[in-house]
């Protein structure tokens, strides 16, 4: 490209992070902290903390739509208005249908945050560790591959970044769900309470917890020194929040490398490959496309961190080819892009809760009650594999009766006349990685950076249906015993990836012939390249995994620095 020495030098670096959101942004900390000149590149637009919330604190009134997405937004954009946060407060923090399209060679919702922070500004915030169960249940019932490595390897890391990042949470005890680092919990509410002790008093080895999540609730000298204030309970959190409450990469991670002086930020940069020298068997580099003036650029570095979220990771790894990998950086094993997993969402189950009428909350939280995983944990007991976890929530809302017009409309509107308790949960389905659910490039489709489209080819099986009807008869029989009333099971049938939990495709395993990386999520087959966002995971356990990619990036990247000092990458 006619470059020349100096050009090349002001384009150098030690460690490239390609991703901003919450596995990048760890990256970007943990790299800066231990010194190594760092460049974080972003495909999206710049989103700085506080300065870039337009809508964090504007009142119901001064929405254009009182908060509802007009239709003809919605008609343009049937995959992304489907997400529960994509409302008038929060859209420009997601990606639009036409603006980013895929190919769906089956039903698939790809929910992406193409910004500074990524999808961390949007994220349900619920926190939990993996225990051994999860990273045993592979090598347990034969499906994907074994863990490279088990809770033990982990649990200091789940430490170091819940201490960071502040997490609220209850020490459980429970050995399915290890406790971690938590800051004092929000209180269940008293139906929430009752139904913990039913549960409790009849059956052994299920449990009815606090649901665990990124907020703080009593902020340690750690998070003032991150700028960051106590959590207000606003529950506007998809907004942005200005007061650093919950864990975002925006008020968190990104800030902290940035004042270290070694980090270089660079938005609106899409990764087009990382660039591999067959002559050095190392990546040298990465290839980016501005993405307003197409200039294409390249910059290299020592170690390079993918973190662009696990289906763009995959597109990107695919699209890496070289004479030495011709189907995709480091696909040795021909895996890359299969396996592909996610949480099956599609089951609730709503009921009223007839007692209880002398009580009512007051205010918000920003978390409800969690039910972990109890099926197949000890033994297979089901006919199906795995197992889920399930929300669990409680209210009372005002009867509000809105028939009728003007004074006596008014009157009506105005009661505070309170109804009975509803109560509600929501299935967390571990799916089972199978080589048919796979991504991979478009052969004649590209973007308008002249990226391959990505086919998504995912789908639920058999095991997952199974499990949807075991949760509507397992969590009946529970609201049964509670002695709630009016009680509706749903199927939404939704299409996969709604959960936003898609994991897989770069997964790591300790064979090189079954797996990309290895227990330090380093590719097997190019040292000096290391994937830690979702495209790592080897299973989904059903824990929400945002936690588990913090974990894991920390962990690599001390890793990374230690190999670099010993001059072994």
């Amino acid at each position: 490209m006619g470059y020349t020495n100096d050009s090349t030098k002001n384009r150098t670096f030690d460690a490239i992070v390609i991703g901003s959101g919450i596995s990048g942004g760890w990256a970007a900390k943990e790299l800066c902290e231990k010194g190594l000149k760092t460049l974080v590149l972003e495909r999206g637009r710049n989103v700085q903390h506080i300065k870039d919330y337009p809508t964090t604190n504007m009142m119901p009134w001064e929405f254009k739509h009182r908060g509802q997405v007009p239709v003809d937004i919605t008609e343009k954009n049937p995959v992304v208005s489907r997400c529960y946060a994509f409302r008038e407060d929060a859209m420009h923090f997601f990606v639009k249908d036409n603006d980013h399209p895929y190919i769906q060679e089956k039903p698939f919702d790809w929910i992406r945050g193409y910004q500074v922070g990524g999808k961390s500004l949007l994220w349900a915030r619920q926190t939990q560790r993996w225990s051994d169960f999860d990273f045993e249940g592979p090598a347990r019932d034969g499906f994907a591959v074994d863990w490279p490595i088990r809770y033990k390897d982990i649990a200091p890391w789940y430490s170091y970044v819940e201490k960071f990042a502040g997490i609220s949470g209850n020490k459980d005890g429970l050995d399915m769900l290890p406790d971690g680092e938590f800051l004092p919990p929000i209180e269940l509410n008293d139906v929430e309470k009752y139904f913990k002790g039913i549960v409790a008093k009849n059956y052994t080895g299920r449990h009815v917890i606090y649901g665990r999540c990124a907020h703080l609730t009593e902020p340690k000298q750690i998070h003032f020194d991150q700028g960051r204030a106590q959590c207000q309970n606003r529950t506007l959190c998809q907004r942005g929040c200005p007061f650093g409450g919950y864990f975002s990469s925006n008020a968190t991670t990104i800030p902290w490398a940035m004042k270290t002086g070694n980090m270089n930020l660079r938005p609106d940069s899409v990764v087009q490959e990382i660039i591999y020298d067959d002559t050095k068997n190392k990546a040298t580099g990465v290839r980016v496309i501005d993405a307003h003036t197409k200039e294409v650029t390249e910059y290299y570095a020592k170690i390079i961190f993918v973190n662009a979220a696990a289906l763009n990771t995959n597109l990107l790894l695919l699209n890496s080819s070289s004479r030495r990998f011709p189907n995709g950086l480091g696909n040795d094993s021909g895996v890359l892009g299969k396996y592909v997993a996610f949480h099956n969402y599609r089951a609730h189950i709503n009921a009223q809760c007839d007692d209880f009428k002398n009580v009512t909350t007051e205010g918000r939280r920003p978390t409800s009650a969690y039910i972990p995983r109890f099926r197949n944990v000890y033994k297979q007991e089901t006919d199906f594999l795995r197992g889920y976890a399930a929300g669990f929530g409680a209210g009372r809302y005002s009867n509000r009766n809105t028939d009728g017009f003007g004074k006596s409309l008014k009157e009506q509107l105005a009661s505070k006349e309170l109804g009975p308790w509803h109560v509600n949960s929501h299935m967390m389905g571990e799916t089972i990685p199978k080589e048919t659910n796979t991504v991979s490039l478009s052969k004649d489709k590209k973007d308008e950076w002249g990226m391959p489209l990505l086919n998504v080819n995912i789908a639920y099986d058999d095991n997952d249906e199974k499990m949807v009807k075991d949760f509507q008869e397992q969590m009946t029989e529970m609201y049964t015993k509670a002695g709630f009333t009016n009680i509706r099971v749903d199927d939404s049938k939704q299409a996969p990836g709604l959960d936003i939990h898609e994991m897989g495709g770069a997964r790591m395993g300790n064979d090189p012939k079954t797996s990309v990386l290895n227990k330090w999520n380093q590719m097997h087959a190019c040292s000096n390249v290391f994937v830690t966002d979702g495209a790592c995971m080897t299973s989904t356990s059903t824990q929400n995994p945002s936690l588990t990619y913090m974990a894991l990036t920390a962990r690599a990247a001390d890793y990374a620095v230690q190999q670099l000092k010993k001059m072994e990458i």
